[in-house]
């Protein structure tokens, strides 16, 4: 049975028993390459997919899913689908749908031939060689995702779209003298040909020498200068306490606290899944919801939640659009393509420019907001960077940290953890670091 059938099928005979029903299709197809020592260690081409029913029942919601599209598995799904329905604590309703068309947001973006993916990676691993404190490479690589996504419902919804990214890295150790330092990156995009190997390889060289010789950090606060990478780590962690979802659940600090000041005026957070060429970007979300941008916090005013139709009628607000699930989960909130908007008006004065955090997971806590984590960095004076600092922990409050930017810098920069988290660089006017 195609997929159209299988919509089809799963539809007619959820109106044949009386029940609403929602069916979510998605595959997707992974090509990972990874150079070493010269040659490809490895190819690997891994496809999943599978059809994701909601159906709802007595004003109850079930979820149920499978991978095989034969008329006994879908018979098998809508069954569990309903009985889960039945057994449901809460209400729940599927939302009116309506035509959403069909897309394709890669083109032939991905189109290249696989030689040319694996000489790309190959390339990119030779030339993480090309400096002379280049000791060991661990590898140079080449990734690409495509994803395809269905969705219709009894209730009118009826949509498609498809799809995807690229993605190059690597990871290497660099050394000068006594100094050793392992640094890793990768750089994303729509297109394959939009991807440099040797301008990417510049990059991570360039980003893992400037943090040897490093002196350890005194005790003490400083001014903080958050780059990209770092900041968009804190998003992502900020990102939970967001979701209306986690807000419902007793989750979030940001509870009761919509039109209140909680970040500087210099902060605005958007979220925007409609970003032409925005890594994830997409069309409607999970319940059939048209994309739209969104401002989550404005000039620092906390603005709104991210919401589905569940949380935005719980709680009273705008559905902004952010249902999410896969066909193997139920619905949650997440965010698409979350970004702090470039002001312009960061110079670098005197602080500690951090490069990257590290352990997210476990130093920081997404309900509280706290934080305490390992970080590398830069010590900054007189508007340059001086030399590399290393040997400690940055501690504090997110929402705290959010009220103490004064300044934010004017270059966009992402990164993909889930969702893609976009952020210049930040300065903040003290945090507390734990050094040597």
């Amino acid at each position: 049975m195609t997929l159209e059938e299988a919509k089809r099928y799963l539809l007619r005979r959820a109106k044949e028993l009386g029940l609403e029903a929602e069916v979510l299709f998605q595959e997707e197809r992974e090509l990972s390459l990874r150079a070493r020592q010269g040659t490809l260690e490895e190819i690997k081409e891994a496809r999943q997919g599978g059809i994701g029913l909601r159906v709802q029942v007595q004003r109850r919601l079930g979820y149920a899913y499978t991978e095989e599209l034969s008329p006994e598995a879908l018979e098998w799904a809508l069954s569990e689908a309903r009985d889960n329905a039945l057994l449901a604590g809460k209400e729940g309703l599927i939302p009116p749908g309506q035509a959403l068309g069909s897309h394709d947001l890669i083109g032939e973006g991905l189109s290249a031939p696989l030689e040319a993916k694996k000489q790309s990676a190959l390339e990119l691993e030779r030339a993480l060689w090309e400096d002379s404190r280049t000791r060991s490479v661990l590898m140079g690589g080449y990734m690409e995702k495509e994803v395809r996504l269905a969705l219709a419902s009894t209730l009118g919804t009826e949509g498609a779209f498809r799809t995807g990214l690229a993605g190059m890295g690597g990871s290497l150790v660099m050394a000068d003298g006594p100094s050793l330092k392992q640094g890793w990156d990768f750089r994303l995009a729509k297109e394959f040909h939009a991807l440099d190997p040797s301008r990417t390889a510049l990059e991570i060289r360039e980003k893992t020498a400037r943090l040897l010789n490093a002196k350890p950090l005194p005790t003490g606060r400083y001014r903080a200068y958050l780059e990209p990478k770092a900041m968009a780590g804190l998003l992502l962690v900020l990102s939970r306490s967001l979701s209306a979802k986690s807000a419902l659940e007793g989750k979030s600090r940001l509870l009761n606290r919509l039109g209140e000041r909680i970040a500087s005026e210099w902060v605005t957070l958007v979220d925007d899944p409609t970003l032409e060429k925005g890594l994830v970007s997409r069309p409607f979300d999970a319940e059939g919801t048209p994309a739209r941008r969104t401002a989550v916090v404005e000039k620092g005013v906390f603005k709104t939640f991210l919401h589905n139709s569940e949380t935005a009628k719980a709680l009273g607000q705008e559905n902004t659009g952010h249902a999410f699930r896969t066909y193997r989960g139920v619905m949650d909130v997440a965010p698409t393509n979350l970004y702090l908007e470039p002001v312009g008006n960061l110079r670098l004065e005197k602080g500690v420019r951090i490069t990257e955090f590290m352990g997210l997971h476990a130093g920081a806590n997404p309900v509280s907001l706290d934080f305490s984590l390992q970080a590398l960095g830069l010590w900054v004076e007189e508007g340059e960077v001086r030399y590399a600092v290393e040997n400690f922990a940055v501690a504090g409050n997110l929402l705290e940290l959010l009220k103490a930017i004064e300044a934010v810098g004017d270059e966009l920069d992402w990164e993909v953890m889930g969702s893609a988290f976009g952020s210049p660089m930040v300065a903040v006017a003290e945090l507390s670091f734990a050094g040597a």
